[in-house]
């Protein structure tokens, strides 16, 4: 599932609905297990405060986002978790190069910040949609056939940038299929209680559907680099998508090779002589 770098990518060689030999029953019970490592490494990450991981997921709309990022960080101390939507740019953000709102929200060291959707919608949805480069407000000189691999490139060095600092990125696309998105959108509009996830526009984005194919094959081809490869879960089956993010933030996160700092022996002592201040009194 991951992509190697230097592959041209085809979806159509990666089955949505592929759960390998796991059942559900199984893998809801592996996923307890990597939340409960997930839950100790963070731990690690916060003390030792010297990597930041990012998250990044990109999908078409009813791939399992939120229920992923609800489910595979259930675990996590929320002083140690930052989770950031990107929805339409502002104004105030239009106003700013494309890399600007992702930049402000990048995590801290000792966290872990998670991207619902990013700065990859700029190779996305401005590609399916390229009238919305007119908002944007750039030079003439930065408009033309061009762009999207200028764009791809100032994307990997971003991504180098942030890896050089400490900050380790990890890319999931969900992949979801056509037939199973339209199943998920007819349940939002049929239960009340999902109304309010479902809009008209997402009908209308689905009519690009081979557009926003062809844009996540071109962008995840020339941006699934060796310091952040892209990681392709199939999406059918939320099941296994759960899974399969928890086992690849587990082990990326154990490649760091975390440990809790250790104490100085002036500190030590001075908590010696806590100890016994505190076991003296009444």
């Amino acid at each position: 599932m991951i992509v190697s770098p230097g592959t041209k990518v085809n979806l159509k060689n990666y089955d949505p609905t592929y759960t390998g030999k796991f059942k559900k029953d199984e893998a809801r019970a592996y996923l307890a297990e990597s939340i409960e490592q997930l839950t100790k490494f963070q731990d690690m990450l916060y003390a030792q405060n010297i990597y930041a991981l990012l998250i990044i997921f990109q999908a078409l709309d009813a791939a399992g986002k939120d229920s992923t990022i609800k489910h595979v960080m259930s675990g996590i101390n929320p002083q140690g978790c930052q989770v950031f939507s990107f929805k339409q740019p502002s104004a105030e953000e239009l106003d700013h190069d494309y890399l600007w709102r992702s930049f402000k929200a990048l995590p801290e060291r000792g966290r872990i910040g998670i991207f619902n959707r990013s700065y990859y919608e700029e190779v996305l949805v401005v590609r399916v949609h390229p009238e919305l480069l007119t908002k944007q407000q750039l030079p003439p000189s930065a408009i033309g056939k061009h762009i999207w691999k200028q764009r791809f490139e100032e994307i990997n060095n971003f991504e180098k940038y942030l890896v050089n600092n400490g900050v380790h990125v990890l890319k999931f696309f969900l992949h979801v299929s056509k037939a199973e998105q339209k199943k998920r959108f007819l349940d939002r509009i049929n239960r009340p209680e999902k109304n309010w996830k479902f809009s008209i526009s997402d009908a209308h984005e689905r009519s690009h559907w081979n557009a926003y194919m062809k844009a996540y094959e071109d962008a995840i081809t020339h941006t699934s680099t060796p310091w952040a490869p892209w990681y392709i879960i199939p999406a059918d089956h939320k099941w296994f998508t759960r899974l399969a993010v928890s086992y690849f933030i587990d082990q990326k996160i154990r490649s760091l090779d975390l440990a809790y700092p250790k104490v100085k022996p002036d500190h030590l002592q001075q908590l010696q002589a806590a100890k016994v201040m505190l076991e003296k009194e009444d």
